[in-house]
């Protein structure tokens, strides 16, 4: 469920720190996680061409 806040010209800060601090973060992709997850032997760039040929 979301929750809108309409401001208006003489809104009280304690209104929106509320509202702000109800919300939650979306939770985001730990990228480094699977840094170095996969073993290859071929070179990557010749991996990537090939993978985009596929589509031809």
């Amino acid at each position: 469920m979301k929750k809108v806040l309409v401001l208006k010209d003489k809104a009280e800060i304690k209104k929106i720190q509320e509202f702000l601090s109800e919300r939650k973060g979306k939770k985001k992709f730990d990228a480094k996680k699977f840094c170095g997850a996969i073993k290859v032997e071929e070179d990557a760039l010749v991996i990537q061409k090939h993978l985009r040929n596929e589509w031809n």
